[in-house]
């Protein structure tokens, strides 16, 4: 009997120490991504963050339970739409898909698209654009609405990780005068995402 306890209570703490590890390598991809993240804003010219910026970006603590696994429905889109931006430009993008998953007990769905003229620059013919509203806007997160990118190549036999611990700011939301894609409506998630990069700290 005692041995019997002592195997369950060994058991036990595998199990914590298991979620514990694989939380913290978890936390270390996101960490990684935001490091990388911030990176990119610093190198390109065009940015409206500088390195004095960086302490005024803020961001949700990582959870897991925003990385959702994902159906993906292509959709064959030989037309293409018009996408608004912020400074009134317009943006030609064709539907990809249609990612259906589950967030908070509710079944969600976003739209997949492929920019024009990123179809046609070398490095980002794959790309792939995800811009989506939900309830933190305005609030927490930019009224503008925020992006996840993709690769063609994450999707795997129709399926893939949507990670909105991933999402991040259009460069509308630090300053005016850049032509960032508003997502279509179809993009309006009606719950709260607590998770990515939240309101710029512009005080």
């Amino acid at each position: 009997m005692k041995n019997i306890f002592i195997k369950t209570v060994l058991l036990f703490c595998v199990i914590i120490f298991t979620k514990n590890s694989n939380a913290q390598n978890y936390d270390s991809i996101i960490f990684k991504f935001r490091a990388n993240y911030v990176h990119e804003l610093l190198a390109d010219e065009r940015a409206p963050v500088k390195a004095a910026d960086t302490n005024k970006l803020r961001f949700y603590k990582p959870n897991k339970k925003f990385a959702v696994q994902a159906i993906f429905k292509p959709v064959t889109d030989t037309i293409g739409f018009i996408i608004h931006t912020h400074s009134g430009k317009q943006k030609k993008h064709f539907v990809y898909g249609v990612l259906h998953f589950t967030l908070k007990g509710k079944a969600q769905t976003l739209h997949v698209y492929k920019s024009e003229k990123l179809m046609t620059t070398a490095g980002y013919e794959d790309y792939l654009f995800i811009p989506f509203f939900d309830a933190t806007n305005y609030t927490t997160t930019f009224g503008g609405g925020r992006y996840i990118d993709m690769r063609e190549k994450d999707i795997v036999n129709n399926a893939v990780v949507l990670d909105f611990n991933k999402s991040y700011n259009p460069y509308c939301a630090f300053a005016t005068g850049f032509n960032c894609p508003i997502p279509p409506q179809e993009n309006k998630l009606k719950i709260k995402v607590e998770a990515g990069e939240k309101l710029f700290n512009n005080e």
